[in-house]
């Protein structure tokens, strides 16, 4: 059997095992259960395999759309990103996110990255609607005031971004909340600093280690979170904890964590979430991951 073929048959049959996954038996009003996202990040690996393959196991699985990862991170990598968005289309799966290389926000003038204004360009030809600061490197970090010109920077951007029709949203991890000066965060700065233009994308896992309960940030930031990314935590991990290094298997597939997803799901559309995606940064087995986080979904 040639290596295309197995691999194409084996994450079908993994991914949409289980009767046509009970999690689409996910019929009720919610309507993120009819629309679930999955952040791609979750099988590079598999991706890196067969994208066309993969691409197809995750519509047969159910998703609806997919969030991508490294939007025109380098000109390297464009034919690699360029291929997932055209298998996902063809799967019938919307791409509407894209996390990107955020450099060119908070260090324009390298040239390594390309020009935000590039960027938008591109995610406008592809259809997006949605593009998502991913992270922050040690050094644009240190201080509240580098926060402060962060936010003024993402600000900007956002403008920029509205005027391209697109949405630029942060995406936290667990550092932002660090303490710092009279115990402020560089997550409260970016609460208290960012424009009407510039959105949240939660990450839940990483709120919750960051020492906050998700559906308590969320209601906080009512109408300013544009997307959500749902995993969960493994029991006894330290909270708060703002290492980002967790071990890998503090990530957990939805249900089998502390992270209760159902009252996150019923306010998401209270407080104007657009998309849920699944995400698993870690796990020894992706794509049996996966088939859990949906069936635990479709069990809500």
């Amino acid at each position: 059997m040639k290596r295309r073929t197995f691999i194409k048959s084996t994450l079908a049959a993994s991914l949409a095992g289980s009767a046509t996954l009970k999690a689409f038996a996910m019929a009720k009003e919610n309507p993120y259960r009819n629309n679930i996202g999955i952040q791609l990040y979750t099988l590079r690996d598999q991706l890196s395999d067969d994208i066309e393959a993969t691409m197809k196991a995750v519509a047969d699985a159910g998703f609806k759309q997919v969030e991508l990862y490294g939007f025109s991170d380098a000109k390297s990598n464009v034919g690699f990103t360029n291929t997932m968005i055209g298998a996902a289309k063809d799967n019938g799966l919307a791409v509407n996110s894209s996390h990107f290389a955020w450099e060119a926000v908070t260090n324009p003038s390298d040239n390594a990255s390309p020009s935000f204004e590039a960027i938008l360009e591109d995610a406008n030809n592809q259809g997006l609607s949605h593009l998502v600061v991913p992270y922050l490197h040690d050094h644009e970090r240190g201080s509240l005031d580098d926060y402060k010109q962060l936010a003024e920077g993402f600000n900007d951007a956002a403008e920029k971004a509205r005027v391209a029709g697109i949405q630029l949203s942060y995406h936290n991890h667990n550092f932002e909340f660090t303490p710092q000066e009279n115990n402020k965060s560089g997550y409260d700065i970016f609460i208290d600093e960012f424009s009407e233009e510039m959105k949240f994308e939660i990450d839940v896992f990483w709120a919750k280690l960051g020492g906050w309960e998700p559906v308590d940030l969320m209601r906080k930031l009512k109408g300013r979170v544009s997307q959500l990314h749902l995993k969960d935590l493994k029991s006894g991990m330290p909270i708060p904890s703002y290492d980002t290094g967790v071990p890998e298997d503090a990530f957990k597939e939805l249900g089998n964590g502390i992270i209760p997803m159902e009252p996150i799901m019923e306010i998401a559309s209270e407080i104007g979430v657009e998309h849920c995606h699944v995400e698993q940064d870690q796990s020894p087995h992706p794509i049996e991951s996966v088939q859990q986080s949906m069936t635990y979904l479709g069990s809500l």
